[in-house]
């Protein structure tokens, strides 16, 4: 499985690149999450408008909080001596269990209705396609009706993600 290092560098990076990188953790809260909220909203409304139905909630992608390992009396801290909220638990529940699950859950839903829109209007097998089986669909646009299903390649019209009939 590749990685992505993180944890073998953190030690060797100045301390001004900390200092300056930990609160860019938080601007896309303020830049990309209005925009995706907004995305997520327009798909899902066309979606809707097309016919879909049965499209799995928000809340399918946010784990739920009993998940969490730890209680809030159990957050583990870490004193930073430069930022004096982070050594509150109140900080690393914030953190932990709202920010970065609800961000990360925002994001895969987000990815999951364009997956969607993807198997419903492009029905045709790329490099991916297969990855987008979180989105799998009854039947493509081009799957409705049977004059445009004879245009397509055998393997697009009985692709179970966008054909759960499998080429019927």
């Amino acid at each position: 499985m590749d990685r992505v290092k993180i944890g073998c560098n953190y030690v060797k990076q100045p301390f001004w690149k900390i200092v300056l990188g930990v609160p860019l953790i938080y601007l896309p809260i303020l830049t990309t999450v209005p925009f995706v909220l907004i995305g997520i909203v327009l798909v899902k409304t066309h979606l809707k408008y097309v016919g879909a139905m049965e499209i799995k909630s928000y809340g399918d992608f946010v784990p739920d909080w009993v998940s969490h390992r730890y209680k809030n009396h159990e957050q583990p801290t870490i004193v930073i001596p430069w930022y004096h909220f982070a050594h509150y638990r109140i900080f690393w529940v914030l953190n932990c269990k709202l920010y970065c699950p609800l961000s990360v859950a925002l994001f895969r839903y987000a990815a999951y209705l364009v997956e969607i829109v993807e198997n419903w209007w492009c029905p045709f097998a790329h490099g991916r396609k297969q990855e987008y089986t979180g989105g799998a669909i009854d039947r493509s646009f081009w799957h409705v009706d049977p004059a445009d299903l004879v245009k397509l390649h055998p393997d697009d019209k009985k692709n179970p993600i966008w054909n759960e009939k499998g080429g019927e």
